[in-house]
């Protein structure tokens, strides 16, 4: 009985210890940031290439209104890599 109750003593004082720092820890979950937009390709008489922020491609055109086959970037102010009708 004398070797009974240290050892029971010192099983329950580890048991009172032990949930303590074997608790769950509870993470908040972050959402996942959004991806950014894919960048759009414009095909040009120069070679595909990415069409710059605020821009989008169109149907290129000769100066005479003729279809070229190839893209122009379009933006606000100006026309990049050919004309547009």
């Amino acid at each position: 009985m004398k070797t009974i109750v240290p050892v029971v003593t010192a099983a329950v004082l580890a048991l009172a210890l032990v949930p303590a720092s074997a608790a769950p820890k509870h993470y908040k979950r972050h959402p996942k940031a959004a991806t950014p937009a894919q960048q759009q390709i414009a095909c040009t008489v120069v070679g595909c290439m990415p069409v710059p922020r605020g821009c989008h491609p169109e149907m290129g055109y000769t100066p005479g209104g003729t279809p070229t086959g190839f893209d122009v970037a379009v933006c606000p102010n100006y026309t990049l890599y050919g004309y547009r009708r």
